[in-house]
């Protein structure tokens, strides 16, 4: 382990405080916090000091909701748990939670036996496991307590891709009715995929074959719809709900009704929906498919009620759905047939930098940009206060930000593994300068100074965010 490491003259700000502190690291966790200047911050001896002057200090992203090495429609996700943790870091988070998967016929110990040696000694930064539920039967749901008892506290359903995740809705409510009582959450991705099949087939029999397609069949309304029944599903079995994914404004709605109902209802929203839209779907020469993601993009007047959301709570966290497809080799493979192109986007080395810009177009405070990014996600999967905080106990997972840097978002100086960047030339103010993950550089003054095995599994509690 490291010794002592200090922090001095930075603007400490977490979820809930903004202070002028000196941060105190030792055996990789926050030690103590301690007014700038004063005698007791004074008296600090460390074997590294790191001057954060005119800098902020804030707790290290965690970010819910990663793919990687995710196999999807005859391809694979082209980020690595090596490659993806990397730029994570890079880009200012320090936990992932990333998405085991069952395969139909198969146990829910299998998909995770699986995806626990696809990330084993290759990570950066830290790491842990959500489950997708694809085969809800007698054994799966007894499987599921076992994986709440070791810290796999969440399992995803999916209302969308039929004969691949699908669940239909009594599948839904016995693994609802399954964490009601274990005290798992459940995980929504609610889109209408019924639905939606028949939309797609009608639309390449019109010859309607672009990537603008993609977002005109999967219509506001069925995620809409689905988001209702999910709430409906989970009242019946008094469970918790979180919906992954939100893009429109419509299901916005829906989860803000549930939750002045006084429900345990929780929303997530992705960079790509505050920042894309429509418009980049129906980009020429199939540029569009760079942008097929599912829930697709939506017309640039949801971005407001997005937003909206996010301040008065509605929406709760933001993740990056990271899910990154080269356009060369696969995202082409949907080139004549817009259902063929992997869904997914790169986006785990922005998430921070664009939650910051919305700091600076004056969308959202500073502490709630941590609460969005750090915090809540930490609290709703049971990680807190271990993560997502800076405060005595906590994990040394700190990242020293330059709030004035400008940069220029682009492909040739990212760090993920994909040949596209979703936000090429965009100008954002703040940079991620370095980062501490337990207590250890990973990025130094923009230089990576990590390695692949660093980063270890992290169990988790189960939610702490239930009213």
């Amino acid at each position: 382990m490291t010794g002592r490491t200090v922090i001095r003259g930075g603007l400490v700000i977490t979820a809930s405080d903004e202070i002028h502190a000196d941060v105190l690291i030792e055996d990789g966790r926050i030690a103590a916090l301690a007014t700038s200047g004063s005698a007791t911050a004074e008296a600090w001896t460390a074997e590294r000091t790191i001057d954060a002057t005119g800098k902020y200090v804030i707790p290290g992203g965690v970010d819910a909701h990663t793919h990687m090495e995710l196999p999807f429609g005859g391809t694979a996700a082209s980020d690595t748990f090596e490659t993806g943790t990397r730029a994570a870091a890079w880009g200012g988070t320090t936990t992932i939670i990333d998405f085991a998967v069952q395969s139909v016929g198969r146990s829910l110990r299998d998909g995770l036996d699986t995806w626990n040696a696809k990330a084993d000694g290759n990570c950066a930064i830290d790491y842990a496991f959500h489950m997708i539920v694809s085969d809800v039967n007698q054994d799966t749901l007894k499987e599921m307590d076992l994986l709440v008892e070791e810290g796999v506290t969440s399992f995803k359903q999916f209302m969308a891709y039929p004969g691949v995740f699908y669940s239909d809705d009594g599948q839904i409510l016995r693994a609802m009715q399954r964490s009601a009582e274990n005290g798992g959450l459940i995980m929504m991705h609610a889109e209408n995929g019924i639905a939606i099949d028949v939309l797609v087939e009608q639309a390449l029999a019109r010859g309607e074959t672009d990537p603008r397609y993609h977002g005109e069949v999967r219509k506001a309304l069925l995620e809409a719809e689905a988001t209702h029944r999910a709430i409906k599903l989970a009242q019946v079995a008094g469970a918790p709900l979180y919906v992954v994914h939100v893009s429109a404004q419509e299901a916005v709605a829906e989860l803000a009704r549930a939750r002045d109902e006084g429900l345990n209802v929780f929303g997530e929203t992705c960079p790509q929906y505050l920042f894309l839209s429509t418009d980049n779907l129906a980009e020429p020469d199939f540029e569009g498919a760079k942008y097929v993601c599912s829930t697709p993009l939506r017309p640039k007047d949801h971005q407001a009620a997005l937003w909206r959301g996010l301040r008065t709570n509605d929406l709760q966290v933001v993740s990056t759905d990271h899910c990154p497809f080269c356009f060369e080799g696969q995202k082409e493979l949907g080139r004549g047939d817009f259902s063929k192109i992997p869904n997914g986007l790169p986006g785990v080395e922005n998430r921070m930098d664009l939650l910051h810009q919305g700091v600076v177009d004056g969308h959202i405070s500073r502490r709630r940009w941590i609460e969005i990014a750090c915090a809540t996600p930490a609290r709703m999967f049971g990680l807190y206060p271990k993560k997502g905080t800076i405060a005595p106990g906590a994990d040394a997972d700190v990242v020293i930000y330059d709030p004035h840097a400008e940069q220029i978002v682009s492909a040739e100086t990212h760090h993920m593994n994909v040949d596209y960047s979703a936000y090429e030339g965009k100008r954002l103010t703040g940079r991620v300068e370095t980062v501490l993950s337990r207590g250890e550089l990973v990025i130094t003054e923009r230089e990576f100074t990590g390695r692949a095995g660093h980063g270890v599994y992290t169990p988790r509690s189960t939610c702490q965010y239930l009213i």
